[in-house]
Order: structure tokens, then sequence, then C-alpha cells
């Protein structure tokens, strides 16, 4: 059982320094960027829909949404388990 919880740990620590690393290599006008507006309209899903689910204001959303304000590590985390998308799919460019 610790194992476990180690090797996960371990796996979204590598996650984080991923994400990190995408985010800090994104230029659009030196800002990190991400693709939750894409994944989004890719699946269907509204912004509304998101913003319950993740127990935030359609505001903040929208700001995640439009570039205006990045999530925190904590938050991208949770958009990407609502979304069932690998975390490393909401950041930077899609290749």
């Amino acid at each position: 059982m610790a194992f476990t919880f180690y090797v996960t740990k371990l796996l979204n620590f590598s996650n984080i320094l991923y994400i990190c690393s995408e985010m800090e290599t994104s230029t659009n006008m030196d800002k990190p960027m991400n693709r939750i507006k894409e994944v989004l309209k890719e699946r269907g899903i509204k912004q509304t829909w998101l913003a319950e689910r993740l127990d935030r204001s359609f505001c903040i959303v929208t700001s995640y949404v439009c570039n205006r304000r990045q999530p925190s590590l904590e938050v991208l985390f949770g958009i990407a388990k609502i979304l069932n998308i690998d975390p490393k799919e909401l950041i930077g460019n899609k290749s």
C-alpha cells in the first residue's frame, strides 16, 4: 500500500514538473497558455457546466478559458479529472 502511494505521488510530481516546464515554454506574448477552451469546444462542453463541477464562479472559469488567468496546479488537475483527460493535454500547444 505504501509503495502504491509513493508511486502515485511520484507520477503526480513528474506531471507537475512537465506542466510547469510547458507553461514556461509556451509563448504568446510571454504568457503561459492553456488549452481549456479548445478541449471544451472539442467535447461540446459549456463553461457553465465546468464551473459547476469545479465549484468555481463562471467568471473565474471564463478567465481560465480565455487565458486571462491561469489555474493553479490543483485546479488544473481538477479540470483534467473532470474532463477525464491527462493534465498535459491542457497545457501548451496540441502535439
